[in-house]
């Protein structure tokens, strides 16, 4: 008792599996922690939401059932896409019910709660009736007391009327003081036998309060049920949420990249373009300057010739 008070069982904070706590501050099991040293950090499984994706988008769990069972379909405790039909072999267990893992394992746990429940109320219903009996046999062992002197008494009548009337007279007196002392007797032992349906009455109060604490039980087993879809159902929109701003954050990444790509082939288009124009700009030079030389030379041809002509 102390060692289990010293380590309990507790779940796994990743793949919800029951263990045995070495420590307050050990949250996780010995297999989890050793993918966590070689995998990092796991991520919830696209089936059953369980934060234990260490390879890939799915859990062991979960792609081991895959592999032998085929593809997941939807729970009817929960209603997420991650039961697998085990057909017989574990429908057999849920009462025919196709659920997941986690919803299989709450089931058992209610199951096995109610049966010890009705284990301890069997055992004080057995207790109760018994001592039932018990009353039952006492009275029946005096009402037997009563019948056996009422007889001797009638014979003791009988033995009267062979007698003397001083002798049946005094026999008279001591049978009528007996009669009353019986009379007198039996309002005492009334209340005992009253006291039987109030006894009666606590039994079935036992068994409302016991039945009424099983209803309780139940009713908060399915709340702790309710409560775990709704977080599961949390962690699938929290997903949800993380894929969309991953889809954002590579859309960004995406826009910035094409910005950059146009940007530097603006640049280079710019650059090209100045070439080209400086280059033009230069011919154009140079065939002015061949312009003006070549009506410079035509200017000195004409006084040359116009020269030499007398």
């Amino acid at each position: 008792q102390e060692c289990r008070i010293a380590h309990p069982i507790v779940k796994c904070t990743y793949c919800r599996s029951e263990f045995q706590q070495e420590s307050k501050t050990n949250t996780i099991c010995k297999k989890c922690a050793q993918n966590v040293k070689q995998f990092g950090t796991p991520k919830p499984c696209q089936y059953c939401n369980i934060i234990a994706a260490f390879i890939g988008t799915k859990c062991q769990r979960c792609t081991n059932s895959e592999k032998k069972y085929g593809p997941p379909q939807t729970c009817e405790q929960c209603k997420q896409q991650c039961a697998f039909d085990r057909k017989e072999e574990g429908r057999r267990k849920v009462d025919g019910k196709l659920l997941c893992w986690l919803c299989t394992l709450s089931y058992k746990r209610v199951l096995q709660k109610t049966k010890e429940q009705r284990k301890s109320l069997g055992s004080s219903h057995s207790n109760s009736s018994s001592s039932s009996l018990t009353e039952k046999d006492q009275h029946h062992s005096k009402h037997h007391h009563h019948h056996h002197h009422h007889h001797r008494h009638s014979s003791s009548h009988h033995k009267i009327s062979s007698l003397s009337p001083e002798q049946d007279q005094g026999l008279w007196k001591q049978s009528h003081k007996s009669s009353a002392a019986i009379q007198n007797e039996t309002p005492k032992k009334k209340p005992k036998l009253e006291s039987k349906p109030s006894n009666g009455d606590s039994s079935s109060i036992n068994q409302s309060a016991d039945s009424g604490g099983t209803d309780n039980f139940v009713l908060i087993s399915q709340l702790k049920e309710e409560v775990m879809s709704l977080k599961r159902l949390l962690q699938q929109r929290d997903q949800t949420i993380l894929e969309k701003d991953k889809k954002l954050t590579e859309l960004k990444a995406d826009f910035q990249y094409q910005e950059s790509n146009l940007r530097t082939k603006m640049n280079s288009m710019e650059k090209a373009h100045k070439e080209t124009v400086e280059q033009l700009q230069a011919k154009n030079r140079e065939l002015l300057k061949q312009v003006a030389a070549l009506s410079k030379g035509k200017k000195f041809d004409r006084s040359g010739s116009i020269l030499t002509s007398p």
